[in-house]
């Protein structure tokens, strides 16, 4: 059933779908990965009497920085991913056991909101995730770039002459130019080089902490729209825990694939998750080998065709790459 599992996850086609796969996976986590399992135990939670989505628990995103969170049946990771932050700071790790599992969902992801990796030429302006060997992000827009087989694309730690030669070919080259970047290295090229891009897709993955002075979401984004006569910015949202990703097309509303849900969480009543705006909760059916069903600091609303992040609970860490929020 696991393979079968991991083949149904990305064509799903309904609710229904969606609820009973959420639910086979709820019971095989319940059984093989042991930290959910005393999380679920510890809430005093039945697991045979859980039978509907609003019934299954969230494990508190926090225990990824406390706890090895991994399936006993697949206990040799493939991959090991650390969260941003200070030296200061625990990292969240999430150790990964099937790195294919974790590239199809990226990649089935952006053809899904992009079409395919081969009509791009990426640019990857992402200097501080560049220093983090073991940063999702970076392995992530690789493997993208590989695909891509385009030979301008590549990383760049700062929006130097070869980054802008690169970009200008690019264009020439009749091929679909993005550039995805980190929120301070995309203010830094929009304040040294601003110009007229209109061809160009930039795609911003949140990170303003710590580099001056703080932007929101819309602040950030109109300064480039500006800076480059861009009618839109791209953003994903993302972090360490999670293997799939959600994308705003340019509105400040975020979009998931078919096997990635947002929920919501009252604040005032955790326990009830169906609620139309507070922290969110997701679901995502790619962590089938360490934990689907994740509660998040972040807190934002539902609304027509997506959600949207307001922000983050108060005292917790700014962190991973949604790291700008809205107003």
């Amino acid at each position: 059933m696991l393979s079968e599992y991991k083949r149904r996850i990305f064509s799903i086609s309904s609710e229904a779908e969606f609820e009973e796969l959420a639910l086979w996976a709820f019971q095989y986590q319940c059984k093989n990965i042991e930290v959910y399992a005393h999380f679920v135990q510890a809430l005093g939670i039945n697991p045979a009497q859980v039978n509907s989505l609003d019934s299954i628990p969230f494990l508190p995103i926090e225990f990824f920085r406390s706890h090895t969170i991994i399936d006993r049946e697949f206990f040799e990771p493939a991959l090991e991913f650390h969260s941003s932050g200070s030296t200061a700071q625990t990292r969240s790790v999430h150790w990964v056991s099937d790195s294919e599992l974790y590239e199809k969902s990226f990649i089935q992801a952006f053809r899904h909101f992009f079409g395919p990796p081969e009509a791009y030429t990426i640019l990857a302006l992402l200097p501080s995730y560049l220093e983090r060997p073991n940063s999702s992000l970076i392995y992530m827009v690789a493997e993208l770039i590989r695909l891509s087989q385009q030979p301008l694309a590549g990383f760049f730690a700062e929006p130097n002459d070869v980054f802008l030669g690169n970009l200008h070919s690019a264009i020439k080259s009749g091929t679909k130019p993005l550039v995805i970047g980190v929120g301070f290295a995309l203010l830094e090229w929009a304040n040294t080089n601003p110009m007229s891009i209109p061809q160009v897709q930039i795609m911003e993955t949140g990170g303003m902490k710590g580099r001056g002075k703080e932007l929101i979401r819309e602040e950030l984004h109109g300064i480039l729209k500006r800076a480059f006569s861009v009618r839109r910015i791209l953003s994903e949202y993302g972090m360490t825990e999670l293997l799939s990703q959600g994308y705003s097309m340019g509105n400040g509303v975020f979009e998931t694939p078919p096997w990635l849900k947002i929920r919501f969480r009252d604040p005032l009543n955790p326990k009830q998750t169906n609620a139309q705006a507070g922290g969110l909760n997701i679901i995502d059916l790619a962590n089938i080998h360490s934990c689907c069903c994740i509660s998040t600091q972040d807190l934002g609303e539902q609304t027509t065709g997506g959600f949207v992040v307001s922000g983050r609970f108060d005292n917790v860490d700014v962190r991973g790459c949604n790291l700008l929020v809205s107003s």
